[in-house]
């Protein structure tokens, strides 16, 4: 399974379609399956991409069935979100850094719709959509009981510091969860979510990184 979506180079780059020549009003054409131009597929995150010819390009783009990996990722991902905006929304009234308070609302922002297309996703599947404190034993990232209790009991720069390191591992999980569909799922709306949460998430631990640095 591809770890992205297909990008052909002489037209569509991200999903943004482009003119290579100069402005036209004519939109160009979608690539058909006997199309010659070379494919671009991404790796996943952290490796480079790769040309395909037509025909490899034609057999690489995934499935829209779900398989047991992509219930799964929704279901867990679903859980390890919350706990995030659990985290998030002690933020307004603890945090000392306006960065971080950007930064959690941020978060907010973005992992409640994702949370919500989730449990509409697996009810489509007709699959359990789980408990926002379901039991997450051994996914990667989350935050120990003792830790979040450790968490809502400092305010100021304490929990500014507590808050980053917390964050910062559970988007690592969050990313290493992505990674695990990509090679294992199936479902293209699924393999577009994970690679969403993946890039979206390695922006936040850097931006993180960088707030603890500046201090």
């Amino acid at each position: 399974m591809r770890a992205a979506l297909i990008v052909v180079v002489t037209g569509i780059v991200g999903g943004t379609v482009i003119a290579l020549s100069g402005c036209t009003a004519t939109p160009p054409q979608a690539p058909r399956a006997d199309s010659t131009a070379p494919v671009i597929a991404p790796g996943r995150p952290g490796e480079e991409a790769r040309t395909l010819s037509p025909g490899e390009a034609a057999t690489a783009v995934p499935k829209p069935t779900a398989n047991a990996a992509d219930v799964k990722y929704v279901q867990d991902m679903i859980v390890h979100h919350q706990q995030a905006l659990d985290m998030s929304i002690l933020v307004p009234n603890r945090a000392a850094s306006a960065k971080i308070k950007a930064l959690a609302s941020r978060i907010t922002d973005t992992q409640g719709p994702e949370i919500q297309f989730m449990r509409t996703w697996l009810q489509e599947q007709g699959q359990r959509v789980p408990d926002h404190h379901a039991a997450h034993e051994g996914m990667p990232g989350m935050a120990t009981p003792e830790q979040l209790d450790k968490l809502k009991a400092a305010s100021g720069q304490a929990f500014d510091g507590q808050f980053l390191e917390l964050m910062t591992a559970h988007h690592q999980g969050a990313i290493k969860m992505s990674e695990l569909v990509l090679t294992g799922g199936s479902h293209i709306r699924i393999e577009e979510l994970a690679n969403d949460i993946a890039v979206t998430q390695l922006a936040e631990i850097r931006r993180m990184r960088q707030i603890q640095t500046s201090g």
